[in-house]
């Protein structure tokens, strides 16, 4: 019996379909091809007249017209900002995905009324701290030093920021969220459950769905904070300060003070830098600090005081009166291309080693 031409075509569509999607390899693919032809009997009606492979200018149209399940099977990878040391945002190790990208999804809207805003997962940490500014020169919000990490990749990995000593993680200080689920449902936290709140306040919101906002909880700051940048070379007397601030940094040091050592090479000098915010003014911070940490040496020359908002500017290394719009901008001061990894340690690294 003679098969017809449809049906011909309807078996072979299919079967080409599924041999491009399942491999690349090009030769694979032509063999496939010669073994139709060669087993082609009918020279009225040649194979090659239903054979449509990618070079065929009607393959997409006629692939399109016979599809009735719409699942591509691609994996999606959800971006907001892209500070991603590995990548993983804008990368995959298979050969079909595509981003959805979220940086349209940016609104912030502020309420000092009940202390508290909703934030797109688009928007910037630098939008969010210059939006609640707007609103309130003593209120703040606890997350991330670096202006243009996007909220959704911070907030779902937990938000590791400088008044974490005082108020926690930006998770800690979230109240609600929105998200679309597998099944397309959009839902907040009483409708999801708190099983899948938990899981998308630090366990990484990507695995579970796409989180399009996040209602958070502002916390106050005083209307001047303190800020220090104290610059160490390495000598015997360094080696005694680090061990000496890694005695004091957990439990000795008041809670209103963050305190970030830094290690790098400047102009071939190992050097070390010590970092501070503290929610208060100078001449309480003095006090604090060279009654605890006297090793540092800290001087009321290097204490400056300022809004919470301008102390944002200063920790991402901005000119002293840069002004607080600054924080709008999504493009990074410097685009260093880099990897980086954690280390978190329990216990304080040895004097000598």
């Amino acid at each position: 019996m003679k098969t017809s031409t449809i049906a011909v075509f309807s078996l072979f569509s299919a079967l080409l379909v599924s041999v491009s999607w399942a491999t690349s390899n090009y030769t694979s693919h032509q063999a496939f091809v010669q073994c139709l032809e060669t087993h082609d009997s009918d020279p009225s009606s040649p194979i090659s007249a239903v054979l449509y492979t990618r070079d065929n200018a009607s393959y997409s149209s006629v692939l399109q017209n016979y599809i009735r399940n719409l699942s591509a099977c691609l994996q999606m990878k959800i971006r907001s900002g892209g500070h991603d040391y590995e990548g993983i945002s804008y990368w995959s190790d298979v050969p079909n995905f595509f981003i959805l990208d979220l940086f349209n999804l940016r609104s912030i809207n502020v309420s000092i009324e009940d202390e508290s805003a909703w934030v797109q997962a688009g928007a910037t940490l630098g939008e969010v701290y210059y939006r609640i500014a707007e609103k309130s020169s003593t209120h703040g919000f606890p997350a991330g030093v670096c202006p243009t990490v996007g909220v959704g990749g911070h907030f779902s990995g937990g938000g590791y920021g400088n008044m974490m000593r005082k108020y926690g993680l930006s998770v800690d200080n979230i109240i609600d969220a929105q998200i679309i689920d597998v099944d397309g449902r959009l839902l907040d936290r009483k409708s999801m459950g708190e099983d899948l709140f938990w899981a998308i306040t630090g366990g990484g919101g990507s695995s579970f769905g796409v989180v399009l906002s996040y209602k958070i909880k502002l916390v106050r700051v005083p209307p001047t904070v303190t800020v220090f940048r104290v610059p160490r070379t390495y000598d015997d007397n360094f080696t005694n300060l680090v061990y000496r601030y890694q005695q004091v940094a957990a439990d000795k040091l008041p809670e209103e003070l963050f305190i970030r050592l830094t290690l790098d090479v400047v102009n071939g000098t190992n050097r070390g830098t010590f970092l501070a915010l503290f929610l208060g003014k100078s001449q309480e911070l003095l006090s604090v600090v060279n009654e605890t940490l006297p090793e540092l040496g800290l001087d009321q020359t290097d204490c400056v005081e300022m809004s919470w908002v301008e102390s944002v500017l200063y920790w991402t290394n901005f000119p002293t009166g840069t002004p607080a719009d600054a924080l709008l901008s999504r493009v990074p001061q410097v685009l260093n291309h880099l990897r980086g990894n954690l280390i978190t340690s329990r216990n304080p690294s040895p004097n000598k080693g």
